[in-house]
């Protein structure tokens, strides 16, 4: 297996490793409380909001720029493309979002259930986080004019990692108030997050088959998370009144996230 593709496996895995021991704290804590949880919220947004435009669209356009392209067309084409794919998998996969009734799920007619709905909300939360992951440690090792840099990749999983955390609490614990056992709560918690190791590997050998547009698979990894953060995150950690709180969440979460690539990049 070539190294980078062997670093965006182990990465994917680290991302999905904090997403469990989130989800292990079911064993040992109480639910938390919605302050908290709109606060982890918040945080989660404020890291991918950051890394989308730190580690995936600034490095992007600096490649463009060294290629001879007008660095803004595939940041803006890749960013729309992103949010468009994932737009799609909206519409399509079946899944609902925390603390919603069963009658607001999203996608195709269904007859799963409400716990596998939840699940699959979270893997398509989760599937842009694995793509950006591997897109950054392939463009680390293919890109010849050095803007894409393995720290780069590491403090990006280092943020997603981080924001998986809350994460796998928050996957959890709505599961343990659904009726669900303390251990099936944790093991549907962590089996959200493993296409995070899957959608690594699949980035990763996407940009070694066409490294001429990597400017655009980051700009495309960059709006399928920000797709995520404006349907998703953002609107749910505003649901119950905590709005202020939620947003100073998504501040100190984007601080984390650019000091983590600026000092490591």
């Amino acid at each position: 297996m070539p190294e980078y593709l062997l670093y965006a496996l182990l990465a994917g895995l680290f991302t999905w490793g904090l997403t469990a021991v989130g989800a292990a704290s079911v064993f040992f804590t109480r639910a938390p409380g919605r302050k908290l949880l709109d606060l982890m919220l918040g945080f989660a947004a404020g890291v991918m909001l950051a890394a989308s435009v730190f580690s995936l669209l600034l490095p992007g356009m600096e490649m463009a720029e060294a290629q001879g392209q007008a660095p803004w067309v595939p940041a803006a084409v890749g960013f729309l493309l992103g949010g468009g794919f994932l737009r799609l998998l909206d519409r399509v996969l079946p899944h609902l979002h925390l603390d919603f009734p069963k009658e607001s799920a999203e996608g195709l007619p269904t007859t799963w259930r409400r716990t596998t709905l939840l699940i699959l909300a979270i893997a398509l939360h989760n599937l842009p986080e694995g793509l950006a992951v591997g897109v950054a440690f392939g463009a680390w090792a293919l890109d010849p004019t050095g803007a894409a840099t393995l720290g780069g990749a590491v403090a990006l999983a280092i943020g997603i990692g981080l924001q998986n955390l809350p994460e796998g609490l928050a996957v959890a614990f709505p599961l343990r108030r659904e009726g669900v056992s303390p251990g099936l709560a944790f093991f549907y918690g962590q089996l959200s997050a493993w296409v995070e190791p899957l959608g690594a590997l699949l980035g990763a050998a996407l940009v070694a088959q066409v490294a001429l547009l990597l400017p655009y698979f980051m700009a495309f990894a960059a709006g399928a998370m920000v797709f995520v953060v404006v349907e998703e995150l953002i609107p749910e950690s505003q649901l119950e009144g905590y709005g202020d709180l939620a947003t100073f969440g998504l501040m100190l979460g984007f601080s984390v996230m650019m000091a983590l690539d600026v000092a490591l990049g």
